[in-house]
């Protein structure tokens, strides 16, 4: 008797942790009808003393009976009870839920080309804008006779843009009209079996510098934006840029022409080709092989577009 109560006393304590665990705080059970005759049995803690006779949990207790019984789990007479029973067993508690996020698709940026503005006006208008007395820079106290505009096909393919006019040009009106234009003039109609007519010739200033020297730079930007907007009217497939000068303005670089000739540069979407110029050939005729190369390529591109 003293071994079954002794049982019964641990497995009550062991199923007031369990109740105490799942939020019971108190326990009334009816030793009577257990068949034991101390009464009731009322316990208010998880923490139940253990009587002087009860076995440790460390003590192998042995049954007085020779008969291996097969062992119990602890609890299992408790859990017999009807107010027990109804408690059934506690689930274990759910794992919130974390919600997956599939990756957004972040942006990408596309770099968008510059390109030439639409043109709102014509060549005409830009002319009768600059005037024949233009006094925008310097220049136009520097000894220069008159303004020297663009000429040619205002719906070209080709451009050619010179630096400034010389002396000759100065005199007749008229952009590459001397020796370095008649020069120009073979590289066009020779070379690129094109009529010189149908082609856009300019340069990036319209007066001439004292001494054919090279614009300066404040003469160079009081001019540039006419000929960009010449270049937004015509709009060609290509310009050419002779000399240095030229090329380093337009392209907006301080790269040496040498490095910048034989192959194709980008403005607003145009193809530009930097090139000697024709004055530079008159002077060194070696590098006419070097210009030929390069009109070749230019040659070969438009010959691809038509």
């Amino acid at each position: 008797m003293n071994s079954e109560f002794n049982q019964l006393i641990a497995d009550v304590r062991e199923q007031v942790l369990y109740l105490q665990e799942l939020g019971v705080g108190a326990l009334d059970v009816d030793l009577a009808s257990l068949g034991v005759k101390s009464g009731r049995l009322k316990v208010e803690s998880a923490e139940i003393p253990r009587p002087d006779f009860a076995p440790s949990p460390q003590t192998n207790f042995k049954s007085e009976t020779t008969d291996q019984k097969p062992p119990r789990l602890a609890g299992s007479r408790l859990a017999a009870l009807p107010s027990l029973s109804k408690l059934g067993s506690a689930a274990p508690p759910r794992k919130p839920e974390i919600p997956i996020t599939e990756p957004k698709n972040e942006a990408v940026l596309v770099d968008i080309m510059p390109a030439l503005p639409e043109p709102t006006e014509t060549i005409e208008q830009i002319r009768a804008e600059i005037g024949p007395d233009c006094a925008r820079c310097k220049l136009s106290t520097l000894g220069r006779k008159q303004v020297v505009n663009s000429t040619g096909n205002f719906n070209a393919d080709l451009m050619f843009c010179g630096e400034a006019p010389g002396a000759d040009e100065d005199e007749q009106g008229f952009p590459f009209v001397g020796r370095a234009g008649q020069l120009l003039t073979d590289i066009i109609e020779k070379g690129l079996r094109i009529p010189r007519k149908d082609v856009f010739i300019g340069n990036f200033n319209r007066c001439r510098p004292p001494g054919n020297r090279a614009p300066e730079p404040d003469e160079t930007v009081a001019c540039k934006p006419f000929l960009q907007r010449e270049i937004a009217v015509v709009r060609p497939k290509v310009i050419v840029v002779l000399g240095a000068t030229a090329a380093q303005n337009l392209l907006e670089t301080k790269v040496p022409i040498g490095k910048l000739r034989g192959h194709f540069h980008d403005y607003l979407g145009v193809k530009v080709m930097p090139t000697f110029h024709p004055a530079y050939l008159l002077r060194d005729p070696h590098k006419k092989r070097e210009v030929w190369e390069d009109m070749k390529i230019v040659r070969d591109y438009l010959n691809s577009e038509r």
